[in-house]
């Protein structure tokens, strides 16, 4: 029994090594198994017991990986304990004083070779161990991968997606008039705005503007700010693709600057290259109404959604060295309102003189801006009469811009989910 004792007090020091190399529960539960094995071994001396050792308890049918990785684990143990560790001359002497009339008579046929055999038993206890220890760490990093591909989203990690989106745009406060919400929503927008009903092409599913020549199109200059603005949280959250980190984004910045809710659903997959849309599928500024309905029409909205669509414009401001326009369409280009319908319908609006693009300034305060394609919507009939329902009712304006806008999101997106499988995230308080 003393042997024992010895053998199971020196496979706590080891234990408590591997222990701090492997930190699984598994590596425990093997050692107590092999153990009593041993010690089955050494007090019955049956070679029944033996196989136990070959069997598939030790030996999986991926033995060469297992192997390599017992190997890189023993060696790296051996290199760890020091040649004068105090743990060998204590177990050397204890094990050479043992009664040899008692340790004979239990084992008779190897009562010369007694040491030897402790040697050899610890041998194979530690390389089961340091085997153990392999297969662990092997096991464990398959099931690493295997646990990230099969991880399934649910509405909470989207909203802690939301949410540090959320935090990102109110600690951060340096872009045009304070808030990266605009900017943000302007690229869910032409991320999605691509889209063509007669092709299946283009749309928010593939978020194709990582890639020249998207990237590089005219209208959509400047939203590399975008882009970079969200990559740390794409890092962070690695398992979101970029085609619905940006929608949500968007659907964060409407509602995060005092916009409507907008139900949302996640379902969108990156493409590559390949599938960037040819230049000239977002709207152009400075071209008149035939020209805006060509371009929603191609994607599927009638005149009511196109103007709600363009509402959009209540947030952020056009930019010289992108657009070639210049300016705020509103007073308060962080929130989100009606006030761009309603100054549509309330102001003059007269054509700016400077050495820009034609757009229109209000006659007011000569601060403010429209672009030809904002003025064409009170110059078409029906266009008009959604503009002046939009500036007499907030509410209705948000109904129906979040309706549209929802759909805006998802065109050409081939959905596993439902349309009531959407949600609403809910915004920072």
């Amino acid at each position: 029994m003393m042997f024992d004792g010895l053998l199971l007090g020196d496979g706590c020091v080891y234990l408590r090594r591997l222990l701090l190399l492997f930190c699984w529960p598994l590596v425990l539960l093997l050692f107590c198994v092999t153990s009593c094995l041993l010690w089955l071994i050494r007090h019955f001396s049956s070679c029944v017991f033996a196989p136990l050792f070959v069997s598939p308890l030790f030996i999986h049918s991926s033995a060469s990986t297992m192997a390599s990785a017992a190997r890189t684990a023993s060696r790296a143990f051996l290199r760890s304990t020091p040649a004068t560790s105090s743990f060998r001359p204590a177990a050397r002497s204890a094990r050479f004083t043992l009664p040899s009339q008692a340790f004979r008579s239990s084992r008779r046929g190897y009562s010369t070779e007694a040491p030897e055999q402790g040697k050899s038993s610890n041998g194979l206890l530690w390389a089961g161990l340091a085997a153990a220890g392999g297969a662990g760490a092997y096991f464990y990093l398959k099931g690493g991968d295997a646990s990230a591909k099969n991880f399934v989203p649910q509405q909470k990690d989207y909203q802690a997606v939301y949410d540090e989106v959320a935090r990102k745009l109110a600690d951060e406060t340096d872009y045009d008039d304070g808030s990266y919400g605009p900017v943000i929503l302007r690229l869910a927008w032409h991320a999605s705005g691509t889209y063509d009903k007669e092709t299946g092409t283009g749309g928010s599913n593939g978020a194709t503007m990582r890639f020249a020549p998207e990237s590089d199109h005219g209208a959509n200059a400047g939203l590399k700010v975008a882009r970079d603005f969200l990559e740390p949280i794409k890092a962070k959250f690695p398992w979101i693709t970029h085609s619905d980190l940006w929608t949500l984004a968007g659907v964060a910045a409407i509602q995060e600057l005092g916009g409507p809710a907008i139900p949302w659903r996640p379902g969108r997959q990156d493409k590559d290259v390949a599938a960037c849309t040819p230049d000239g599928r977002l709207p152009d500024g400075s071209k008149s109404h035939g020209h805006i309905r060509d371009v929603f029409y191609r994607m599927g909205f009638n005149d009511q959604e196109i103007v709600a669509l363009i509402g959009a414009h209540a947030l952020g401001r056009a930019h010289a060295d992108r657009s070639g326009f210049d300016g705020p369409w509103d007073f308060s280009p962080t929130v989100f309102t009606n006030e761009f319908f309603r100054l549509l319908v309330e102001e003059s609006w007269n054509k700016k003189k400077w050495n820009g693009p034609e757009q229109f300034t209000d006659k007011s305060t000569q601060t403010l801006m429209m672009l030809p394609t904002d003025i064409a919507l009170v110059k078409d009939k029906e266009f008009k009469k959604h503009v002046e329902r939009y500036a007499k009712d907030n509410d209705v304006f948000f109904k129906e811009f979040s309706d549209a806008f929802v759909k805006l999101l998802e065109l050409g997106v081939p959905f596993a989910s439902k349309a009531e499988d959407r949600f609403v995230l809910k915004a920072s308080e």
